[in-house]
Formats: C-alpha cells, structure tokens, sequence
C-alpha cells in the first residue's frame, strides 16, 4: 500500500488525501499512516490541509519505486526485490532464481557477507554503494556464459561515463578509476550440463564511500566514486543507467551469439591491453605482455616467445607495482 501512495504522489501536484483514499479504498487516518512512514524513510512530504500533500525531496534509495521511472528496459529491473540489509544478494538470488522471472533484480542497501571473485570477501556499506544481482535465464551453452562477465562489464562502464565518471575495464570482471578498483562484477551459474537454468550477475559499486569506509590495508588497491570526484553521487539515476546499458547488449549476444558491441568498449577502455603485467596462474606468476582481447572474449597475451589465450576465470592480473 506505501508504495501505491508513493506511485500516486508528485513533485509537480497537490493530491489531496480524499483523493488517495478514494482511489486505493482505504480512510484518511490510514493515508497518514502510510505517509508518515514515507516520511521516516527519508522523503520529505509536504502536508497542507487545503490542498494535500506534494514530494519536495526523495531520498537516494533503490526501492523499484524509485528506479522503475528511470528504466528504459523491457524486462531487466522490471521486477525488482530491495532488501535494507542482506548477506549477499547473489546468495540471494540463488535463492529465488527458480521462481523469478528473467531479469529480476535484487538490491540491498548493505551487505553483511558479500563475496568477490575467488571468494574474496566485499566490503557492502550501508546506502553508500550500489550491491545488486540481476537473475537472467539465457538459452546458450554453459561454456558460454562467461561472456556475460563482459557483457556487465561494458554496462557498467558506459553507465559511468553517461554520468561523468571516466573509467577503464580490468579484464574481465573489474572496474578501476586512477589505478584503483572500484567496482567488481561476480558471475555464477546454475547449470546441466547442456543447459542454463539461472545466471547471476553480481554487480557491487562503491559509489558513496569515504576514505575511513575502506580498511587501511585496501587503501592502495580500492576507491569510490566520492572520493575519486570528491562529490556525491545518485545511486538510483547510475544503477537505472547500469540496467539501461546492460540489457541491450545482453540482448545483442543472446540474438546474435556476438559480444563485438561489449568488447568494443572493453578493448577501447581496457586497463591492461599494450601493458605489461604480472600473470597469476595458481602459485605461479609470471610477467606477460597483453596484446588483445580475442572476439570470444579471452585476453591475447605475449608470454616469452609464443602467444596464447587466458579463459575468463582461469587467472588474476596484477600490475608490478599497483592495483592496474
């Protein structure tokens, strides 16, 4: 019922409370209530007695109230499931996926064990970054579903830099500004061996972080978009943008069996391509130069004399002496 009141409030009109209760079927004392506790949620609302009520200011919350009217999908974010705190939304949406519709999103405003690539842990604060995981049923081979790491990668990107924010992609699932890691992308499956019955992709996005919000022992290797612009940013209007970005080029390779569009954003932007770097394969590393990134997606890379291919998920890359 909050958020049918929501949906029927506006930053332009007065709606009167008569008005509200006659249209949902409920008393003029019940309409308070509830705005009230849109009230305590952040929104400020403007009451008058003559006229009603009018939102002056929304709060930056990732409710599907607060980002439906931004999307410009057909079905990613359509159905969206907020959480004020969860332990992962990936744990999450693994949870659901059987019962979710393709491309259900579940966003929580912290995370109290969320989890990177390789089971690194990943640090969620409360409403200061974007932690989602957006659930996809795609028709295509297992072995293909790394692609979709690439995919996110490139929508994550190009919706930063519509709002402003330069970026480059660390292959394959990393989004780093000024050396440091920003955002990280953790794709997992459910899958026979022939088909896919869910693909998640968690995306997790400092956006709002201070400084004191990351240990001192990351302070080298990570960063957020506040500190790196010294500004505060609208979660709501980048997730939208995120979502916005993300569904047509899924939709590309899912029409096509192509990832051309996603990898021209992620050789043009690319943290690695034409530098040399520390390839970590197990216990061994070694120092490879990075050529390419192949049109299936693999980093092309110069080890001593001979060329070769690195699958998505097989290694991890770091500069000699930064984050990259």
């Amino acid at each position: 019922m909050k958020a049918k009141i929501l949906n029927l409030l506006s930053e332009d009109e007065y709606i009167s409370g008569e008005s509200i209760s006659t249209s949902l079927g409920i008393t003029r004392a019940a309409v308070w209530k509830y705005i009230k506790a849109l009230k305590q949620e952040g929104y400020l609302i403007e009451s008058s007695t003559k006229k009603g009520y009018i939102i002056v200011e929304r709060p930056d919350l990732l409710t599907s109230a607060e980002i439906q009217p931004l999307l410009k999908t057909k079905y990613i974010g359509k159905n969206l499931s907020h959480f004020e705190s969860i332990n992962s939304t990936n744990l999450k949406a693994k949870e659901l996926a059987s019962t979710c519709h393709n491309g259900t999103i579940i966003v929580s405003e912290e995370q109290t064990a969320g989890r990177g690539r390789l089971g690194r842990d990943w640090l969620s604060p409360r409403a200061k970054g974007i932690w989602m995981s957006v659930i996809l049923k795609p028709e295509i081979p297992p072995m293909e579903a790394y692609k979709v790491t690439i995919i996110a990668a490139a929508a994550v990107h190009s919706a930063l830099l519509e709002n402003g924010i330069s970026t480059l992609i660390k292959w394959p699932n990393d989004i780093v500004a000024e050396g440091k890691k920003i955002c990280g992308i953790l794709t997992e499956m459910n899958a026979e061996l022939n088909s896919i019955h869910s693909l998640i992709i968690g995306i997790g996005l400092n956006v709002n972080g201070n400084l004191s919000d990351i240990p001192d022992e990351l302070r080298d290797k990570a960063s957020s978009l506040k500190i790196l612009a010294k500004k505060n940013f609208c979660r709501k209007t980048i997730l939208a943008s995120i979502l916005n970005h993300l569904e047509p080029l899924y939709d590309d390779f899912i029409n096509t069996g192509s990832i051309e569009a996603s990898l021209t954003i992620c050789r043009k932007y690319s943290a690695v391509i034409n530098k040399d770097v520390l390839l970590i394969e197990g216990n061994k590393s070694s120092k490879v130069k990075v050529i390419d990134i192949s049109s299936e997606g693999h980093l092309i890379i110069e080890d001593g004399a001979r060329k070769r291919e690195i699958i998505s998920g097989e290694v991890s890359l770091r500069a000699e002496n930064s984050y990259i």
